[in-house]
């Protein structure tokens, strides 16, 4: 970092894991738009770090890249998020800032997972078969709980189909239905109401 004056001034303190998780958070985006092309020093001088602060951090940049696929695939972030939309919405609306959130995490694990597999490195291990899902479904079946008394299915039933329905488009979509569309079907269906 640099002091007024162009002097070197350190770092605030931080704990060993404070300073890894701040050192993944800086180098995600970066790994998105540059791949794995992304040097140690880029991310160092992201983060207003010297470049040895990542390598006490991190082995090497292997260690590191493989951090930001560990931080990507965990569902934290996301249930955090999915817990705090405001239960008093109505449906449409917890179902709509739910999408919303579900997408943009999906994006983002798309965008490490596609530079490092752009980029020939060997794609991670995935984690256990449905660990995410288990975590997730529960938040999403929450989100349906305060309109239970209205609902055709139950809850964790329909926070299956959502989340499938939620899933990125395969080779055969032109293009990606957008959010309120996707909530508007999932809600009300395909057909016009029946007089």
């Amino acid at each position: 970092m640099t002091a007024p004056g162009g002097r070197r001034r350190r770092a605030p303190a931080m704990t060993a894991d404070r300073r890894r998780a701040m050192i993944v958070q800086t180098a995600l985006p970066l790994l998105t738009r540059r791949g794995t092309t992304l040097t140690t020093a880029e991310v160092a001088r992201a983060a207003g770090i010297g470049e040895a602060t990542v390598f006490r951090a991190f082995a090497d940049k292997q260690a590191l890249l493989d951090a930001c696929v560990a931080e990507v695939l965990r569902p934290d972030p996301l249930l955090d998020r999915l817990t705090r939309i405001d239960r008093r919405l109505p449906l449409t609306g917890r179902l709509t800032e739910a999408a919303v959130v579900i997408h943009a995490h999906l994006a983002r694990l798309g965008a490490v997972l596609g530079a490092l597999h752009a980029a020939g490195r060997a794609r991670p291990d995935p984690p256990p078969a449905g660990a995410a899902a288990t975590a997730v479904r529960p938040a999403v079946a929450a989100l349906f709980a305060p309109d239970v008394d209205r609902l055709r299915l139950p809850p964790d039933q329909l926070a299956d189909l959502f989340l499938g329905l939620l899933s990125p488009p395969g080779p055969l979509a032109t293009t990606a239905p957008s959010t309120t569309d996707l909530v508007d079907l999932f809600l009300h269906g395909a057909l016009t109401r029946v007089r």
